[in-house]
């Protein structure tokens, strides 16, 4: 039962052993008194599971909460495809370490609730979301004592753990693949204005990535920027193809805005890829379900979401580690909304 007992958590145990989580915790942990005979058939399913506990969530001192802080974008926003991804990884990633998920919005008038999480000894440690090259909360929880990681980094990668995706390098591949297929005028849509303006790293590092990518194959290059839903990728392609004549290609960074775009297109009677072609960063299963399917670097949301939690769950056992630093590039996946430049002709 080894193999079974690595994949198994303490949810599992208790709902064989017919207690709750924390009852399992406590007879594991020893915080408060167990009944012998329910630590008798508690340990029973753990023996047939073959469960052990994490090594870096057993190292965690005792007295901690065991819940992590995730610092969500505002609740105002609608989270896109690819956030909700990252919230779900770090939640399935916590529970499989017995740790519970604070969820607290933050920026603008959320700053109160995120204090509140910093000073309130209400968590561990926390994940921070959507960083900005220049983060006032990332500045705090270093002033602070609670260890942080971050699902993207700041200006100064090396004052934080975090793992990220190496936009610039992805929106450059991207404008490299479409100057393969011989498209002369590509546009790159950004993430919305007033978060790029508020200096949002991956809307910058896409910036420029887009612009080496396009001086260096010596193309034609337009940025725009756009909000993330349908309605707003719609108007942002009418509006480029109203006001930049011999535009055949766009990269994108705002999955979000993906449906309105296509729609734009296809009403102006141009199809994608026969005369038109879009490719971008995005999550797989969200590429896949669009038709075409996107061409898109894939975001493993998962693997990273996890590997923030793993960062966190070491930050939290040994607060002296040194900062640890991963930067995904996946492939492109090469679907239907990419293809050759359509003839000048």
């Amino acid at each position: 039962m080894g193999t079974e007992g690595a994949r198994v958590n303490i949810g599992e145990i208790a709902q064989r052993a017919g207690v709750s989580r924390s009852t399992v915790s406590y007879a594991l942990t020893g915080k408060r008194p167990v009944s012998p005979e329910t630590k008798r058939r508690i340990q029973a399913v753990i023996d047939e599971l073959g469960y052990r506990p994490n090594a870096a969530a057993r190292a965690l001192k005792e007295g901690r909460t065991r819940t992590i802080g995730l610092a969500i974008p505002p609740a105002s926003r609608r989270l896109t495809d690819m956030q909700l991804g990252f919230v779900a990884s770090v939640v399935d990633a916590a529970a499989r370490a017995d740790l519970d998920v604070l969820l607290s919005p933050s920026g603008g008038e959320h700053d109160r609730s995120f204090e509140r999480v910093v000073t309130g000894r209400r968590v561990d440690g926390v994940i921070l979301m959507e960083i900005r090259l220049e983060d006032d909360r990332v500045t705090r929880l270093r002033h602070s004592s609670l260890p942080f990681v971050g699902i993207g980094r700041t200006g100064h990668p090396d004052e934080m753990s975090w793992v990220d995706i190496d936009y610039e390098s992805l929106i450059a591949k991207c404008v490299d693949h479409l100057a393969d297929l011989g498209h002369r005028k590509i546009a790159l849509v950004n993430r919305n204005a007033e978060l790029v303006a508020a200096g949002y790293g991956p809307g910058h590092r896409a910036q420029a990535g887009f612009a080496r990518a396009v001086a260096a194959r010596g193309l034609e290059g337009v940025q725009v920027c756009c909000a993330d839903d349908a309605q707003a990728g719609q108007g942002c392609v009418e509006r480029l193809l109203a006001a930049q004549p011999g535009l055949t290609a766009i990269a994108t960074i705002n999955e979000a805005a993906v449906p309105g775009m296509y729609r734009a297109l296809n009403q102006r009677g141009l199809t994608v890829p026969g005369h038109f072609s879009i490719v971008g960063v995005a999550a797989p299963h969200w590429a896949e379900s669009l038709h075409p399917p996107l061409t898109a670097a894939d975001v493993p949301a998962d693997e990273m979401g996890a590997r923030a939690m793993e960062l966190l769950i070491q930050s939290i056992a040994d607060p002296t580690v040194a900062p640890s630093h991963v930067l995904v590039a996946p492939p492109i996946s090469l679907r239907g909304s990419t293809g050759p430049a359509p003839s000048r002709a």
